[in-house]
C-alpha cells in the first residue's frame, strides 16, 4: 500500500480509501459482511474508510462504528451531511442549525466521539459559505471533529468557499471529494487545478465508474450488476452515452490486457497517477470485491499506457456529462439560463 500527505494537514492516508456506500440495504449488506471487508481492508494497509449519514439512512455508519470497534485509532474515519435525511424540510442541507444536529447523529451511529474529515456531501445553494463555515469551525473547536472538506463541489464554489474562509477568518475546507474516472475526466478541466492551486487533498469517488470499469460490463454480455438492478438508464445499452462508455472499455480492457494488467488496476492505477489526487475510494460489496481492488494497490502506470489511455478517452472529457452531479443548474434547465 502507498501513502500521501492529505493536502496540507499532515495526516497520511492510504491512496485507496475503503468507501461504505454499500454497507446496509443498499448493498445488501450485513454486520458480518462489513466488519470482514473492514478488517480485510485494514490488514491490507487502507487506513481512511469513508460513508455518510444518508448511505442507507444511517445503516451504514452504524455498520462502520461497530466494525472499528477496538481499533478506531487505526482509522482515520470521515463522514458526510447534507444530504436529505427523511422528509423534514429541514433536516438537510448546510445550515447551522442542521449541522450540529447531523454531526451528533453521526457519532452516535458510529460509537465514536469524533470524526476526522467531515465533509459536506453537496453544495447546498440556499446557505452561505459563512453560515456553514463558521457552524463547521465551532464544531472543530468543539473538539467533534478534526478536519473539513467539500464533495462534489463545482470549481467556483470551491474558489467561493476558500475567500469566503479567508475574509471570515474561519477554517476552511481542506480536502475535495468529486466523482473522478477514465470515463469521467471532466474535473481535470477545472476541479482539480483549483484543488491544487489550494493545496486541498482530493478522494476521488466512482474511480470505477460505477462497475463500467470493473470488468463485469463488457460486450455481448448482460449487464447483471447490483447497481444496474436499480439504476437502469446508466447501463441502457440503447443510449448513445452508454454506448460510448461500452466502446471505450473495450479498447480499455486491450490496454490493460498488454500490460499485463486487470481492468481495474488500470482504472484504480489511473486515477491515482494524477498528481492532484491523493486517493481513490473503493466501494466493495463484498470482500472478494474487496481483494480484487487490492490488486491495484501498488500500480504504477507508465507513461505509454496513461498516453494510451489518453487516446482513448481525450483528458477533460466526460463520456456521460448529463451524469455529473456538480453541473451548473442553469445547464440543466432551460428556464435558469433565460430572463
Amino acid at each position: 500500500m502507498q501513502y500521501r500527505t492529505l493536502g496540507r494537514t499532515g495526516v497520511q492516508v492510504s491512496t485507496l480509501v475503503l468507501g461504505a456506500m454499500n454497507f446496509g440495504r443498499i448493498g445488501n449488506t450485513t454486520q458480518e459482511d462489513a466488519t470482514a471487508i473492514v478488517d480485510a481492508a485494514l490488514d491490507a494497509g487502507i487506513n481512511l474508510i469513508d460513508t455518510a449519514d444518508v448511505y442507507s439512512g444511517g445503516q451504514s455508519e452504524e455498520l462502520v462504528g461497530k466494525a472499528i470497534t477496538g481499533r478506531r485509532d487505526d482509522v482515520v474515519l470521515a463522514t458526510k451531511a447534507t444530504l436529505p435525511m427523511g422528509d423534514e424540510r429541514n433536516h438537510r442541507g448546510g445550515s447551522r442549525r442542521w449541522l450540529v444536529t447531523a454531526l451528533d447523529n453521526s457519532l452516535r451511529r458510529l460509537g465514536v466521539d469524533h470524526v476526522d474529515l467531515y465533509q459536506m456531501h453537496r453544495w447546498d445553494p440556499t446557505t452561505s459559505d459563512e453560515e456553514t463555515l463558521s457552524a463547521l469551525t465551532d464544531l472543530q473547536r468543539a473538539g467533534k471533529i478534526r478536519y473539513f472538506g467539500s464533495s462534489t463541489f463545482p470549481a467556483h464554489r470551491i474558489v467561493q468557499a476558500q475567500w469566503a474562509a479567508r475574509e471570515g477568518r474561519l477554517s476552511r475546507y481542506v480536502t475535495e471529494q468529486p466523482s473522478y474516472s477514465i470515463l469521467q475526466r471532466g474535473i481535470e478541466t477545472h476541479v482539480l487545478p483549483v484543488t491544487q492551486e489550494y493545496g486541498m487533498g482530493v478522494l476521488a469517488w466512482s474511480p470505477l465508474a460505477s462497475g463500467w470499469l470493473s470488468g463485469a460490463i463488457r460486450a455481448g454480455q448482460e449487464i447483471s450488476t447490483n447497481r444496474s438492478a436499480f439504476m437502469r438508464q446508466r447501463y441502457d445499452i440503447s443510449i448513445p452515452a452508454n454506448r460510448a462508455k461500452l466502446e471505450a472499455v473495450e479498447q480499455l480492457a486491450v490496454v490493460a490486457d498488454e500490460a499485463g494488467l486487470s481492468l481495474i488496476q488500470l482504472a484504480l492505477g489511473f486515477v491515482t497517477a494524477h498528481p492532484g489526487v491523493t486517493s481513490a475510494i473503493i466501494g466493495p460489496r463484498t470482500t472478494d470485491h474487496l481483494r480484487s481492488q487490492l490488486a491495484a494497490a501498488d500500480t504504477v502506470l507508465s507513461a505509454d499506457v496513461l498516453d494510451a489511455i489518453d487516446a482513448i478517452v481525450a483528458p477533460g472529457v466526460d463520456l456521460a456529462a448529463h451524469e455529473k452531479n456538480d453541473t451548473p443548474p442553469a445547464l440543466l434547465d432551460p428556464a435558469l439560463r433565460r430572463r
